[in-house]
């Protein structure tokens, strides 16, 4: 298992994001972005966690953060948007220097991530997301079925 990592912080407007930076500079950059709740630093006191950052590191260098309002981040009120979130992975990534970089996401993760590929594409050379949780009603309360197309995000 790796060393755990600095744990430093980026301002975003009036929120303190923390982030972590595993390895040097690579070829490749992956920005991993938490589901529902992360702590950068107790991740790494779990062994089968540790073990997955550790193999994702192995592929290049790995930029990781806490979500605002969990973890080591700043808490928040009220519930951030979307757009908001998506902003914070662009500051992550300024922060540790990433132009560009495969962003990986589960969860409630997979949603921010997917925000900020379509608002920041030039920045995203991949984006692999996992956990997906999808809407199983349609706008009018009705069960809908990905079958019949009605299933959206």
């Amino acid at each position: 298992m790796a060393e755990m990592p600095e744990t430093r912080f980026t301002r975003v407007g009036e929120v303190d994001i923390a982030y972590q930076v595993v390895g040097g500079a690579a070829p490749l950059d992956l920005v991993l972005v938490p589901g529902w709740v992360s702590h950068l630093e107790v991740m790494w006191e779990l062994p089968e966690f540790a073990y997955f950052l550790d193999r994702i590191a192995a592929m290049g260098r790995l930029i990781m953060f806490d979500k605002r309002g969990t973890g080591l981040s700043d808490r928040v009120a009220g519930t951030p948007t979307l757009e908001e979130r998506a902003e914070d992975i662009a500051a992550v990534m300024n922060a540790a220097g990433s132009a560009r970089a495969a962003i990986i996401a589960g969860g409630e993760g997979a949603a921010i991530a997917a925000m900020f590929a379509a608002t920041h594409p030039k920045r995203v050379s991949a984006l692999v997301l996992m956990s997906l949780a999808v809407k199983v009603t349609d706008s009018r309360g009705s069960k809908a079925s990905p079958a019949n197309g009605t299933c959206s995000p």
